[in-house]
């Protein structure tokens, strides 16, 4: 085969066979095409779409392309989930060690920050010392020691996607149906998982931006899990706004642990609630969802599931006094308010642009080989609904100096929408896809 003619022929909207996009997979992996020619496809796909068919067969060969963790020695039922991505979105954090806790064995596999939206294992490595990087007999023995694993995309498993993904997010091909899918999926079927819980974003944040667009993407990532033979349940969720009050690396990572403590922003543990719920009661460790969420405000009030994150931290090399004391984690030297520029209600926000200011601050990356600024971030405490006086703090900005403190405190007055009338809040959650 030639990659040319795979190239021309879904740039002319033809569908592409099993074996063209299993050939393109592993050939890219195994570095033989060059990301010239990877980025051309990625961009066709994205101009042109796949219909199911050929949706499932990109997904399942990402997941061959490597390993494929078999995981019934470690635990009979294993669940992971996913989020689409969003801004301030730290549920893994908080869900992953409840559901641990709860007696589920969880073993997860993560990415980096993907446009403007955070990477779970980019916070994660605001701790000293904390490494995703997991061969394979370590994701097993740490799952059956701990209960709780989190790793990125190894050479070992589902290595094609670890490509693509830091492809995609330096051109322009992040918002797909399919790319979305396939990327979320093979990581799900190749860590293992019996059971996936997806946490579908939709709204000006997402890569869906309505209801009907964000139901699709489950629709098509349920139908993977279920052609895969795993039960896989997604949640249609708000990203409409930030999600919790902060936004950036070690500033997501104190408000969880503040969540695991029984504090926090109480939208965040609401969403984590939902989140850690589903993924008990698809293990069959509770009878129904009321029961599943009991279980998981148990752990909580406890602090079993604050010893879970402790020990993923400790796992993976990271510094358990930061766990203990969130002060010690990476702090930015400039702290200064955001002001209301008027009396008003807050009508809606640019979330996506709300994401690309802490980009900008540095807390993500405009490419894939920038340096992450583990302490630059923002706080917003002020949702939409939330009525504020001229001149009164909506929230901080956290920044390592001041022309980028300044280029932020603007970004985020400009995304920000006002109204004089009464604004109703923004629900959580849209609905279920099973």
């Amino acid at each position: 085969m030639r990659m040319v003619d795979i190239i021309e022929k879904k740039r002319d909207g033809g569908e592409l066979t099993a074996a063209e996009i299993e050939w393109f997979v592993l050939d890219y992996t195994a570095g033989n095409i060059p990301d010239y020619q990877a980025t051309a496809l990625m961009m066709a796909i994205f101009i042109r779409g796949m219909n199911r068919r050929e949706t499932v067969d990109l997904t399942l060969a990402m997941a061959r392309s490597g390993d494929q963790l078999d995981l019934r020695d470690i635990a009979p039922f294993v669940v992971d989930k996913h989020s689409s991505g969003g801004v301030g979105d730290k549920v893994s954090l908080v869900a992953l060690p409840l559901v641990s806790a709860c007696g589920v064995p969880v073993g997860k596999m993560s990415g980096r920050g993907l446009g403007s939206s955070g990477g779970t294992l980019d916070k994660m490595e605001s701790f000293r010392g904390w490494t995703p990087d997991r061969t394979l007999p370590q994701f097993k023995r740490q799952l059956a020691e701990i209960g709780l694993v989190l790793t990125g995309q190894t050479v070992d498993l589902a290595p094609a996607d670890g490509k693509l993904y830091a492809l995609r997010d330096v051109t322009g091909t992040v918002a797909n149906l399919s790319l979305i899918s396939a990327s979320i999926m093979s990581k799900k079927l190749a860590a293992g998982a019996n059971g996936i819980v997806l946490d579908v974003k939709m709204g000006s944040g997402a890569f869906m931006s309505t209801v009907v667009q964000a139901r699709k993407l489950a629709q098509v990532m349920v139908n993977i899990g279920n052609d895969a033979g795993r039960k896989t349940v997604a949640l249609i969720s708000d990203m409409n706004q930030p999600l919790g009050h902060a936004v950036g690396n070690a500033l997501e990572v104190k408000e969880a642990i503040a969540a695991l403590h029984g504090g926090g922003p109480s939208g965040l543990w609401a969403h984590c609630e939902e989140v850690a719920g589903r993924m008990v009661y698809l293990a069959g460790k509770a009878d129904s969802l009321t029961a599943a969420k009991s279980m998981v405000n148990e752990v909580r009030e406890d602090g079993r599931a604050w010893e879970k994150f402790r020990q993923l931290v400790q796992a993976q090399g990271g510094d358990v006094s930061q766990v203990d004391d969130p002060t010690k984690l990476p702090q930015a030297p400039l702290v200064e308010p955001i002001l209301a520029p008027r009396t008003g209600v807050i009508a809606a926000m640019d979330t996506a642009a709300i994401g690309w200011t802490a980009v900008h601050l540095g807390a993500g990356r405009l490419v894939k080989e920038d340096q992450i600024d583990y302490a630059v971030g923002l706080i917003l405490p002020k949702k939409v609904g939330d009525s504020l006086a001229a001149g009164e703090p909506l929230g901080f900005i956290h920044a390592n100096n001041a022309d980028k403190l300044a280029q932020a405190r603007q970004e985020i007055l400009t995304a920000i929408a006002w109204s004089d009338e009464p604004v109703e809040p923004l629900p959580h959650f849209y609905g279920v896809v099973e």
